[in-house]
């Protein structure tokens, strides 16, 4: 959900500069299909609002797939110097996902903290929910997992990464610089 707040922010910065969302095309970024390929493929692993996946088989390879997609998306639009920083969200976000079979791990408490009790209970109980594993022992790189929260009383409060940070942080100037055009800016 913080990638949600990243593209709300940015387009409310684009909008207060003037911009215009049919601006973005100006930025010459190709090949969004891709974009759109990765985002169902998670949503089929990890429904919204959702334990079970409604792709139950290969769970962890789907997972890792959507990045390896979201990756080429990355190189074909490196240019647009927003997406480069995207993609160094992508890269922490996978190497803690890559080295944890496949999963993202996620502290209880950052989980209950913001409000999703549910969740932080579903963890301790079953170990795993949905694409998300309980941060342990034995969990490697686990600062690199969904340690940070929003407060519960923000909406769409939730557990997210250092990648996941970076990566709303890119979408917030990727939307609020590129739907301004170059003629409105002068």
């Amino acid at each position: 959900m913080l990638l949600l707040w990243g593209v709300v922010l940015g387009v409310a910065v684009g909008l207060l500069r003037g911009g215009n969302i049919a601006n973005l095309e100006e930025m010459g970024v190709s090949h969004l299909w891709l974009v759109v390929l990765a985002l169902i493929i998670q949503l089929l692993i990890f429904p919204l609002f959702s334990e079970e996946p409604l792709v139950s088989f290969g769970t962890e390879l789907f997972h890792l797939g959507s990045y390896f997609i979201l990756f080429v998306f990355v190189i074909l639009n490196w240019r647009v110097w927003q997406i480069p920083s995207i993609g160094l969200g992508m890269s922490l976000n996978l190497l803690v996902i890559g080295v944890n079979d496949g999963f993202m791990p996620a502290s209880v408490k950052s989980l209950e903290r913001a409000g999703e009790s549910d969740i932080a209970n579903s963890l301790l109980e079953n170990e795993t929910y949905g694409n998300v594993i309980e941060m342990s022992d034995s969990t490697v790189l686990d600062f690199l997992g969904d340690l940070l929260y929003l407060p519960k009383w923000f909406p769409f409060s939730t557990a997210f990464s250092l990648g996941d940070t970076i990566i709303a942080i890119g979408l917030i100037f990727f939307f609020g610089l590129g739907m301004v055009s170059e003629t409105t800016a002068e």
